[in-house]
């Protein structure tokens, strides 16, 4: 936009304080200086640019500067008075729309996740964030050290580095419950795939889970649901990697569906190890590390920091418990479904 599009009420009555000031020599009052800041809110929300208010001024304090005769010291002071009362006016405006957007988002977030509004209303409000409720859509969800506050530092870096990256994409970034949420169409998980990498290294170790793409209305909530489910699943299980993805976890959902069956295995294939000196626990932490690393004794040894006498020992302890040979491939699928088992639900820790 030029100064010759920057409607003139912008700029009402400033060539006529810089001429007042410059004949009298007096400062600008509180009122002038309020009046200034009010014109500069109304610019704002007008949606004009500062740089482009800024110019006009100093244009219409060039055009006035001929007919202002006295000291020009007085004249610079008002017109730095004056400009700098319409820029903190066009902030205040600003830092106000800002709010006022965060506060929409978390609302229509929680309508969303929430059912709080019909589909019809929500399906409106949707459009304005670039969503399309009858489409398909995915949802990321990260969680780092700490709460992530809406328009806090991190948000903000996060949403430079989209914007950088995916300026012509849609997608909605929101915090939900200390969370950091990111909303996008389901064809477009490319952008989920770099905001799980921006918000991890935004935070120094955060983690990121990925829902699947879901279609309708629902698809989000349910989206997002099985991201959540993921962080708990990745937190309880100890997963490796930044990135979890709700496809690649879905047999755990599967073997905790029915949890009292789940528990009468735990307690059946793993309960002798109570018995061990020392109680179950080291024995599970033997047999998760054996399990997680391809059921290769060396490796398994030095993730638990031990000998390879030590760690062969210890299956031994557990074949003499339970009966069940972990190194047998008869007996291995049943005791790490229970040992799996067993992390879920918290076990031993808990009583089943």
């Amino acid at each position: 936009m030029t100064d010759d599009e920057i409607p003139a009420r912008y700029l009402h009555g400033y060539a006529q304080l810089l001429a007042d000031v410059s004949a009298t020599g007096r400062r600008l009052t509180r009122d002038e200086i309020e009046s200034r800041r009010v014109l500069g809110e109304q610019a704002a929300e007008a949606g004009h640019g500062l740089r482009a208010l800024v110019s006009a001024h100093l244009g219409a304090t060039r055009a006035a500067w001929p007919r202002t005769p006295g000291p020009s010291d007085g004249t610079l002071t008002a017109m730095h008075q004056a400009i700098d009362a319409f820029a903190e006016g066009y902030e205040r405006a600003q830092r106000l729309a800002v709010r006022q957007e965060e506060a929409a988002r978390r609302e229509f977030i929680d309508d969303l996740l929430y059912g709080r509004s019909d589909l019809g209303r929500l399906a409106q409000r949707a459009a304005r964030f670039g969503l399309r409720m009858s489409h398909t859509h995915a949802v990321a969800v990260a969680q780092g050290p700490a709460a992530y506050a809406e328009g806090g530092p991190v948000v903000r870096q996060v949403e430079r580095a989209l914007i950088a990256r995916f300026d012509d994409r849609s997608f909605l970034l929101t915090t939900k419950n200390g969370r950091l949420l990111c909303v996008v169409p389901g064809d477009e998980s490319e952008v989920l795939t770099y905001f799980a990498k921006q918000a991890h290294a935004a935070t120094d170790g955060g983690h990121v889970a990925i829902g699947r793409s879901q279609p309708g209305p629902g698809g989000v909530v349910q989206s997002y649901e099985e991201a959540v489910n993921a962080l708990d699943l990745g937190e309880r299980l100890g997963l490796d990697g930044p990135v979890l993805r709700a496809a690649d976890l879905l047999v755990y959902p599967v073997l905790t569906r029915d949890r009292q069956a789940m528990a009468d295995l735990v307690l059946d294939a793993l309960g002798p190890l109570t018995g061990a000196r020392g109680g179950a626990q080291h024995l599970l932490d033997t047999l998760t590390a054996y399990f997680d690393s391809g059921c290769v004794a060396a490796e398994a040894a030095r993730r638990l920091s031990l000998s390879v006498r030590a760690l062969t020992y210890r299956l031994e302890r557990v074949h003499q418990l339970t009966g069940a040979d972990p190194a047998d491939p008869a007996h291995r699928y049943m005791l790490q479904t229970a040992v799996i088992g067993a992390r879920l639900l918290d076990w031993p820790a808990k009583e089943l």
